[in-house]
């Protein structure tokens, strides 16, 4: 599914957070002003204020880049398992098409 926001979108909003942390009573309550001055979710924002902060290594998690090729690896193996099917049913129609005892 495409993301709604660009990249540049999430990489300011995350900023805007993170700067003005301090502003603010709580993490939450800048998430929650920042997500309304933006026009996005608070619980939109908290993911991507997360995901920074494990892609940047403050926090302990899969990176975003990890979680991209996990996705990857994922669906080419999934493709080579449909491939096999494919040439096992291949071979067994061929071999019972080559057996001298069926004609």
């Amino acid at each position: 599914m495409p993301s709604k926001y660009d990249e540049q979108t999430r990489a300011k909003a995350v900023r805007l957070v993170t700067e003005h942390v301090d502003d603010y009573d709580s993490e939450w309550a800048a998430i929650k002003a920042v997500s309304a001055r933006l026009g996005m979710t608070s619980e939109t924002l908290r993911r991507w204020v997360r995901q920074a902060q494990i892609d940047t290594g403050q926090a302990d998690g899969v990176t975003s880049a990890s979680a991209r090729e996990i996705r990857e690896l994922k669906r080419k193996n999934a493709e080579l398992e449909r491939t096999v099917e494919i040439l096992k049913a291949a071979t067994s129609f061929f071999a019972r098409e080559s057996d001298p005892r069926q004609r």
